[in-house]
């Protein structure tokens, strides 16, 4: 499909700044590319993951990968909010919320900077 994916460097890096969104089928795609596997075993193999990792994720678990980052479920308690063209207070319920903590490794990468310098701090 396309030659980003055979680059051994990094072929999704910057790509949030020139307006280019990774979808599944991407995903689908760089493993074809890369694994060696059918596209319909690569797009097997990316459901599953994301199964799995949404599963854990509905469960409340944390989901870490290693030089990457972690998604952790926190717990928001009831609080007052105000609708802002009314000024009206409403009460917002309590609910779960997910959150991304990139590691310091992938900041790094993002940032363009050694891996060598300050890697010592994961999420």
């Amino acid at each position: 499909m396309s030659s980003k994916y055979q680059q051994d460097t990094s072929p999704l890096v910057g790509q949030a700044m020139a307006g280019k969104t990774v979808t599944r089928a991407d995903l689908c795609e760089a493993v074809y590319q890369k694994v060696g596997l059918s596209r319909t075993e690569s797009a097997a193999l990316v459901e599953l993951v994301l199964k799995e990792i949404t599963d854990c994720l509905e469960r409340g678990e944390t989901v870490k990968l290693s030089s990457f980052g972690s998604f952790v479920v926190r717990k928001k308690g009831q609080r007052i909010g105000r609708n802002p063209k009314t000024g009206k207070e409403v009460p917002i319920s309590p609910r779960r919320v997910m959150v991304f903590k990139p590691s310091a490794i992938l900041k790094q990468r993002i940032n363009g900077e050694d891996e060598g310098n300050g890697a010592d701090e994961e999420a």
